[in-house]
C-alpha cells in the first residue's frame, strides 16, 4: 500500500509520549516529515531521544522544545518547521495535561495551569499553524485532540473537561473561519487510553475492570489506536471532512447509560 502522507509536512505538539508520539511515528511511516514539540525538561528530552531511536534512520524528524502555553512557543515552532521543510501541511494540537482533583479543594494554580496548557496552548498553536497554511495558499489539515470528556462530565475533572470541550469548539469554529483557505479542522475524541496521564488511575485493578466492562470492545485503548484516525484526517481520504468530531473510544460513549 502506498504511503498516505508522502511529501507532507506535519507538526505534532506534545509528541514524545502517549498519543502524540504514536501519531508522530505513524506520520513518519506514512511518508511525512514531522516536527515534534515537547516540554523543555530533562524527561522530555529523554523522550525525544527515544523517539529518534524508534523512528527510521532516514526519517525526516525535527524536535523543537518549548512550553506550548506560551504564545511565542507556537510562532517559533511553526517558523522552525517552515524553515526546515519549506511548508506546513498538517498540524496536530495534542499537548495536554490532566491531573485529577476534587472540585471543592481544587487549587487555582492547577486550574490555571490546565487551562493555559490545554486551551490557550491549543489556540496559540492552531492560530500560528493556520497563518502559515493560509499564507502558503494550498490548504491544509488541522486536528485537535479533544476527548470523550468534552461530551461527558467527570467529578475529578472539573478543571479538565471544559478545556477539552473548548478544543472541540475551537476546531468547529476554525472549520468555519478557515474553510475559505481550504484548511480543514477536525477533532479526535479519545476515550480511555493508556497513557502517562492516567496510568496511576488505571493501576487500580477494580477501576480498570469496571472501565473495561463499560467498553463494548472490552479493552481500554492504547495510543496507537489514535494513529490511524489521525492519518485519515490528515490525508486526502478525508478531503471533504471539516468541522467533524471523531470518537475513538471502543464504543464507550454509546454505552454510557
Amino acid at each position: 500500500m502506498a504511503a498516505l502522507l508522502t511529501g507532507k509536512v506535519a507538526i505534532v505538539t506534545g509528541a514524545v509520549t502517549g498519543i502524540g508520539r504514536a501519531i508522530a511515528l505513524e506520520y513518519l511511516r506514512q511518508g511525512a516529515s514531522v516536527v515534534v514539540n515537547y516540554f523543555p525538561d530533562p524527561k522530555s528530552e529523554e523522550g525525544y531521544t527515544s523517539l529518534q531511536q524508534e523512528a527510521a534512520q532516514d526519517a525526516n524528524l525535527l524536535g523543537v522544545s518549548g512550553d506550548i502555553s506560551v504564545y511565542e512557543t507556537a510562532t517559533e515552532l511553526v517558523k522552525r518547521a517552515a524553515d526546515r521543510f519549506g511548508k506546513l501541511d498538517i498540524f496536530v494540537s495534542n499537548a495536554g495535561v490532566c491531573k485529577f482533583a476534587d472540585f471543592l479543594s481544587l487549587e487555582q494554580d492547577l486550574f490555571d495551569f490546565t487551562v493555559r496548557t490545554n486551551l490557550n496552548g491549543a489556540f496559540y498553536a492552531t492560530q500560528a499553524a493556520a497563518r502559515q497554511m493560509a499564507q502558503q495558499g494550498k490548504g491544509g489539515s488541522i486536528i485537535g485532540i479533544s476527548s470523550i470528556s468534552a461530551l461527558v462530565g467527570g467529578g475529578g475533572q472539573t478543571h479538565y473537561t471544559p478545556t477539552k470541550a473548548g478544543v472541540l469548539s475551537l476546531m468547529q469554529s476554525c472549520a468555519c473561519a478557515l474553510g475559505k483557505y481550504n484548511i480543514r479542522c477536525n477533532a479526535l475524541l479519545p476515550g480511555t487510553i493508556k497513557t502517562q496521564l492516567n496510568e496511576e488511575d488505571l493501576a487500580n485493578e477494580e477501576k480498570r475492570k469496571y472501565t473495561e466492562g463499560r467498553i463494548p470492545l472490552g479493552r481500554t485503548g492504547v495510543p496507537e489506536d489514535l494513529a490511524g484516525p489521525a492519518v485519515f484526517l490528515a490525508c486526502d481520504l478525508s478531503k471533504y471532512v471539516n468541522g467533524a468530531q471523531l470518537l475513538v473510544d471502543g464504543g464507550l460513549f454509546v454505552n454510557l447509560q
